[in-house]
């Protein structure tokens, strides 16, 4: 069903302000996914928080129209799934990740920080942890030199607490100075 100007005016503007507050988007080729596995592709892309629609290239063209995401309209070609996030990596990550099960999703190019991303880049880019898992390694390179003292103080602590109280040297007895 063809959709009418007005349809088309809101996916573009619904497109457009999903890149205004994006800083990465990936394109794949999706042609020959069964429609449970693209539902299954999009609940986690949900759940990453990434702005996942199959698109006519034409609107993603002008959505994309006076944005950073411009140099993608060369590789707008062909049935394609728009793959948007604000965090730099989920998006590539989402589809990277589906991409290992389903070898009909071709992931076709990329735009991070401005730049062009071949299939490589993209491939690249999701290897990168995530920001949650770079702040839990951060924190435990923090937390290590605090958690080794920690480890230090009960060892030292350990073996005080096992061995026998010392005695207390009862006082010796004072000797009345002999009246010779």
């Amino acid at each position: 069903m063809p959709l009418n100007v007005q349809d088309k005016k809101a996916i573009v503007a619904d497109v457009g302000a999903q890149l205004a507050g994006a800083q990465t988007v990936v394109l794949a080729e999706y042609h020959g996914i069964p429609v449970e596995q693209l539902t299954k592709l999009r609940a986690s892309a949900r759940d990453q928080g990434v702005y996942l629609r199959v698109l006519k290239n034409t609107l993603a063209r002008r959505a994309a129209q006076g944005t950073q995401f411009e140099p993608l309209a060369d590789s707008m070609v062909g049935p394609l799934i728009y793959s948007i996030s604000a965090d730099p990596i989920a998006s590539a990550k989402v589809l990277q990740n589906f991409a290992k099960t389903q070898d009909k999703l071709v992931i076709t190019a990329g735009l991070y920080n401005g730049k062009l991303l071949d299939v490589a880049g993209v491939k690249a880019l999701a290897t990168i942890p995530s920001r949650d898992e770079l702040l839990s390694q951060l924190l435990g390179v923090m937390l290590a030199p605090v958690s080794a003292m920690a480890r230090v103080l009960g060892a030292v602590v350990a073996p005080a607490e096992g061995a026998p109280a010392p005695v207390a040297a009862a006082p010796a007895e004072e000797v009345a100075p002999s009246s010779r």
